[in-house]
């Protein structure tokens, strides 16, 4: 029997196994740099630091349920100056979500509030936070159907008690009484206790008409910006610059379409 046979059901009973993935690695190296024991150690339970802190990162990355992934490394800031650049990168930081606070990312479709909104709910996945994206009308939409099958208050709790809660695409269009009162019941549990990102193609003072409630919209707006980052994006489309850049592309390059302009 050998040395790491031996080693095998400590590790498991520890719940060490992982080392094993790196053990004879980190033997050989100890042997090449004759390492002392106390480097030795050292080395081998940072690799199972690094394991689990991997381990606990895609649990909260999948239970963030983003659609895709984003991040802000990969985000075409070329397209257009005209955003704010740096403020999105202090965001990035993850100190709004320390704080509680809101952030609201207002613009047109097409320039890159859904994108800066996962890339900053990644963010904050990695800096430890629970994290749930959501498309706001599949929100509202989960908490009808909870409603009917009893498990509402459950739904509810589960939005209302993560770290940062991202709801994209609200105010496509008005919501109805139900919806109304999901929102603010959302704004209203998390104010100060957890931090929210919104994003909205609807300017701020637009706000009210789409709760259909004057008092309504006053008690959440009021609690919304009292501690928020209002980003204003603007400029043009990323996807139709880059749907019009293609077909530019393609009709250069086609040599049975026709010339482009020299």
């Amino acid at each position: 029997m050998t040395g790491t046979d031996t080693l095998v059901p400590l590790l498991k009973k520890l719940r060490l196994s992982g080392l094993l993935d790196t053990l004879e690695l980190r033997v050989r190296q100890a042997t090449d740099d004759r390492l002392g024991f106390t480097d030795f150690l050292c080395r081998v339970l940072s690799d199972e630091v690094e394991r689990r802190d991997g381990q606990k990162l895609a649990q909260r990355l999948r239970r963030a349920a983003f659609p895709s992934h984003k991040s802000l490394e990969d985000f075409d800031w070329r397209f257009n100056p005209q955003l704010p650049k740096e403020k999105l990168l202090e965001l990035g930081n993850c100190c709004f979500v320390a704080r509680r606070e809101v952030v609201l990312l207002i613009g047109p479709a097409g320039v890159g509030k859904s994108h800066l909104a996962q890339a900053l709910g990644q963010r904050a996945c990695r800096a430890g936070f629970s994290v749930l994206y959501s498309d706001a009308q599949a929100l509202f939409a989960a908490l009808r159907a909870a409603r009917g099958d009893g498990s509402y208050a459950r739904l509810l709790h589960k939005y209302a008690t993560c770290e940062l809660l991202i709801l994209d695409d609200l105010g496509l269009r008005p919501l109805g009484a139900e919806e109304s009162g999901d929102l603010y019941e959302l704004v209203r549990r998390r104010y100060e206790q957890g931090a929210l990102i919104l994003t909205s193609n609807r300017a701020v003072p637009e706000w009210g008409a789409l709760f259909g409630d004057a008092l309504l919209a006053s008690a959440a707006l009021d609690r919304l910006l009292h501690h928020a980052h209002v980003v204003v994006l603007d400029g043009p489309s990323y996807r139709t610059q880059r749907s019009t850049d293609s077909r530019v592309k393609r009709r250069t390059t086609d040599p049975s379409g026709p010339a482009g302009n020299g």
